[in-house]
């Protein structure tokens, strides 16, 4: 039985607003308009060029990490159909807008990121890590509340197009000029600490479940549940601060289906008559979404006899887990022999991803992720930032899955969907 380390979340589920979804209207499509591997890079600035000699293997039983230098270059996803990609699944702006004066959507988002701007603060002031935190986070709040409030009145200030890639990266730009490089890193160490400790039990309940199906159920609805440990969200952070996430809870407690893109029963036949050779999984958070959610996935995938690369952020970005992080994790939970809970790592690889923020464009990916996709038969895009907000409507070359849970009004309201929804779109090429 899971301990009781914090609250019931469904205490969260019941207490937050619900947007009820628009009727007959479906957005899995656009709208109209529009061995155990560490791969690792060591710093900001790599070597010229990246050959697939370069990349190298570690003995799943030595204590050795083998470091990569790669190309600070970033290259586009070679899975990606480039034909007419945006990044970003929701349109702020049509080409009728007014270019000088900022759109309804576009406003929105601007509030949306103010809002988080006093959790970030404090966060930072408790940084033991940097001296002078305090001044340095209101700097920080001042620095960035005033680049929104310009880009209010003008949004074509920063000279490129205005978008959540757009807003993330100036958010994570300020912080790293005025002095933080990871406000969140006590946080995610004290998550990583209460997952870690509850992987085995949520490894076995899975296993426990003989059909392959429902198995599969179980897994997915794991990944949902952990996905909610995103400090990004306002109101998730202040309950978070508050009331602290229930694993088991969440699970029991997801917003029932149908839900706004469940194409879960189709991925569960497909599962049943079909095998990967080579996954690829765009992590996001730590806790217990990495913990408990992706990596008893990745687990059971690596069983069936798939090989999986697990991409995750080069640098710290809001509670998102870095790949140095994901090394440690999978350090922790392997066993002398290198397996995870009865299961080889052989085949299991952590790449760097190039990424430094909450979202990602495919168009600019590290050439160890880009090297290592190249062969691989399913992506998978896991979490809001990097599944929904971005890349939901990406085509590939090959079968994709993307996965997360709907934790902002503004991307509810677009979906037409509930807060707290479920997003399973899965695409067979």
């Amino acid at each position: 039985m899971e301990k009781p380390i914090v609250a019931p979340t469904h205490r969260l589920m019941a207490s937050l607003p619900r947007l009820l979804p628009f009727p007959n209207k479906s957005w899995k499509n656009p709208p109209p308009i529009m061995s155990f591997q560490y791969l690792h890079s060591s710093s900001l600035t790599l070597s010229n060029h990246l050959s697939p000699s370069s990349i190298h293997q570690s003995n799943v039983h030595s204590k050795t990490v083998e470091a990569l230098e790669s190309s600070s270059e970033l290259v586009h996803f070679p899975l990606l159909v480039n034909t007419n990609y945006i990044a970003c699944t929701i349109p702020w702006r049509f080409p009728y807008d007014d270019m000088n004066i900022t759109t309804h959507t576009e406003l929105s988002w601007i509030i949306l990121l103010q809002s988080v701007i006093p959790s970030y603060k404090k966060r930072a002031e408790r940084d033991n890590s940097v001296p002078d935190a305090a001044n340095k986070a209101e700097n920080f709040a001042q620095r960035y509340g005033e680049i929104l409030e310009s880009l209010k009145k003008d949004p074509t200030c920063q000279g490129v197009p205005l978008d959540i890639i757009l807003l993330c990266k100036l958010r994570e730009q300020v912080l790293r000029e005025v002095g933080f490089r990871d406000i969140f890193k006590k946080v995610k160490d004290e998550e990583n600490e209460k997952a870690i400790f509850l992987f085995e039990n949520v490894v076995h309940l899975n296993d426990t479940i003989e059909d392959e199906g429902e198995r599969l159920e179980s897994l997915v609805r794991g990944m949902f549940a952990g996905n909610v440990f995103d400090l990004g969200s306002a109101q998730l952070a202040e309950v978070f601060a508050r009331d602290g996430m229930s694993f088991s809870a969440t699970c029991q407690n997801l917003v029932p289906r149908p839900w706004v893109i469940d194409d879960l029963d189709t991925f569960k036949l497909k599962w049943t008559n079909k095998s990967w050779k080579k996954v690829i999984i765009f992590v996001d958070n730590s806790g217990a979404d990495i913990i408990l959610g992706i990596l008893p996935f990745a687990r059971e995938l690596l069983r069936r006899g798939s090989q999986v690369v697990l991409a995750a952020n080069d640098l710290p970005s809001i509670n998102d887990v870095t790949y140095s992080e994901l090394i440690e994790i999978i350090s922790k939970l392997k066993d002398e022999e290198g397996f995870l809970m009865g299961v080889s790592t052989s085949n299991l690889s952590v790449a760097n991803s190039g990424n430094d923020l909450p979202v990602i464009d495919l168009k600019r990916v590290s050439q160890e992720v880009a090297y290592l996709a190249n062969d691989a038969d399913l992506v998978i895009l896991e979490g809001m930032g990097r599944g929904i907000e971005t890349n939901l409507y990406a085509k590939f070359k090959c079968d994709s899955l993307n996965i997360g849970m709907v934790k902002h009004v503004e991307v509810a309201q677009f979906l037409g969907s509930r807060m707290y929804d479920c997003v399973i779109k899965y695409v067979e090429v």
